[in-house]
């Protein structure tokens, strides 16, 4: 490069600098019209390039700041266009370290090792390439002013532009109203300092959090799940069951039908059932925040707060129900690796993967379909105890990658779980289902559809203990299959009509089809709302 004219040379030396300037970090930016956006930092920084002595170790160690600032300012652009795309949020280090271990695995049961692998070392392979362009870059504008009065000019010159950048951004921020706006935008500048107080401010939050955990409106309250009369109570949590499947046509054309058909069953069965809605604290994935949330009564909507929900001293939903003379039971067939935090959580016992004993094929990341679950917690629940059980479900056959799509059989035929490989061998490959979004959302509404088909069937039928039914969705899809921001999840109560009188006076719809206008709880209200109604009956109402 050193051979092309000067003129040339720092041209396309300036390029990678302002692509690394201009990146989005939201997929929706992510349009030919990101690339009309002038930085403002672009001048500032060749300026100031140019006016560093060639060779100084002051300009080596600017260079290599420069270079590290961008290419982590490109990386963490990235990372929040991704984790909208799935989350509907931006990317927080603080919390979300996880998902790179977590996207990991999801990939692996998804399109295979080998295909992850590659996928990892070239995200690598691309962040060590804009990492050397970017050197090379700052390298050729290193001293590009002459010595003397044109090397001093250009320092004042940069001045003038970084303070024209900074004015960008405090009018941007809102600090203050400009007279007249600059002619582009710092907006990687203005990023970086947006997600460094967005470190501050979780580091606040958390330790806010830390305070509302240590305060339980419930410890020491007498007389939970009283009105239960020893029944077991089942939570069980349908995965990316959203708002969209009551009130979005493309979804609730099928899903609706599929709820009402389960409705002649369950009163067939001598069952009654009540439905609203709770607000999920996430959306796109991350369950497991869900599942804290509900267990705590506390609003976990990252990892940092999951971990401090864990080691609090409030008692989860599973605690306080062995308190109560339950045994607590996690049914989680997602888990393969064995789960630490089972013990933390107030589980008695755990029915992971292993546990559950599917001998049929993988769906692809999921493990065994939801019927062969809800069928095996059935055929094990009798030797489990002869205590009443308190247990959490989390289902998974309406995880992404939405393929192949499960479909039922009779209970009687579920067997060991290879009456499904058939199935398992059918349908298109997740990069094939995944190939346009029309193509995503067909997948996403059917493996849905199974999901509930299976979990509203298995309520129907017959058991030796009465059961309290908990159904509800941990959280909405990622953003672009829900086609809404919205987190809220339906959720139903299914029981003898006995039990589920205890929750009458809550405006909940009658049925398995909450009305889009019944009452919309935070999803960290109901633990306090639900214990308290099947609590003894001089107990007060605790409010959402």
């Amino acid at each position: 490069m050193r051979t092309l004219p000067t003129p040339l040379r720092l041209t396309l030396a300036a390029l990678p600098i302002w692509l690394a300037l201009i990146v989005p970090n939201h997929p929706g930016a992510m349009t030919w019209g990101a690339f009309r956006m002038f930085p403002l930092e672009l001048p500032a920084i060749l300026l100031a390039l140019s006016a560093l002595p060639r060779g100084a170790a002051i300009t080596t160690a600017i260079r290599a700041t420069l270079t590290a600032l961008l290419v982590t300012s490109v990386l963490w652009r990235a990372a929040d266009a991704a984790t909208h795309t799935a989350f509907a949020r931006g990317f927080n280090p603080l919390i979300d370290l996880h998902l790179i271990d977590a996207g990991l695995r999801l990939a692996t049961g998804s399109i295979g090792a080998l295909a992850t692998a590659a996928a990892a070392l070239a995200a690598v392979a691309a962040l060590a390439l804009t990492a050397a362009l970017l050197w090379w870059a700052t390298g050729q504008w290193t001293g590009a002013a002459p010595p003397g009065l044109w090397r001093r000019t250009t320092a004042t010159a940069a001045a003038l532009s970084a303070m024209i950048a900074g004015a960008e951004i405090g009018q941007a921020m809102r600090l203050y109203t400009l007279p007249a706006s600059p002619p582009g935008a710092a907006f990687a500048t203005r990023h970086g300092i947006e997600r460094v107080d967005l470190i501050r401010t979780t580091r606040a939050s958390l330790a806010e959090f830390h305070a509302a955990a240590a305060n339980d409106p419930l410890a020491g309250m007498p007389g939970l799940f009283a009105r239960a009369h020893g029944a077991d109570i089942v939570i069980v949590f349908v995965e990316s069951y959203a708002r969209p499947s009551i009130d979005l046509p493309l979804y609730a054309d099928t899903h609706i039908p599929t709820l009402r058909a389960a409705e002649p069953a369950l009163t067939a069965a001598g069952l009654a059932a009540t439905s609203g809605w709770l607000t999920s604290p996430i959306s796109g994935g991350q369950s497991w925040l869900a599942h804290g949330t509900l267990a705590t009564g506390l609003t976990i909507d990252g990892q940092g707060r999951y971990g401090a929900a864990l080691t609090a001293p409030r008692d989860t939903i599973y605690e306080l129900g062995r308190t109560a003379g339950y045994h607590t039971l996690a049914v989680a067939p997602a888990i393969v690796q064995g789960w630490a935090e089972a013990g933390q959580i107030g589980f008695d016992t755990l029915w992971d993967a292993a546990a559950l004993d599917y001998r049929g094929q993988r769906f692809n990341w999921v493990t065994m379909p939801d019927q062969f679950t809800l069928a095996q917690i059935d055929r094990m629940r009798p030797a489990l105890t002869d205590a009443p059980v308190l247990a959490q479900v989390a289902l998974i056959s309406s995880h992404a990658p939405w393929t192949p799509v499960a479909r039922m059989i009779p209970w009687d035929q579920v067997g060991d779980g290879t009456a499904f490989d058939a199935m398992a061998a059918e349908g298109p490959t997740p990069a094939e289902a995944w190939s346009t979004p029309d193509r995503v959302r067909d997948h996403y509404r059917r493996a849905l559809d199974y999901s509930l088909q299976a979990v509203m069937d298995w309520a129907a039928r017959p058991r030796a203990r009465p059961t309290l039914l908990v159904v509800l969705g941990d959280h909405a899809p990622a953003p672009f299959v829900a086609m809404t921001d919205s987190r809220d999840v339906p959720v139903h109560l299914i029981g003898p009509p006995d039990l589920i009188a205890a929750f009458a006076d809550w405006g909940w719809t009658l049925g398995l089809v909450p009305a889009t206008d019944a009452p919309v709880w935070p999803m960290a209200a109901f633990r306090d709302r639900f214990l308290t109604a099947l609590a003894a009956d001089d107990r007060a109402e605790v409010a959402p």
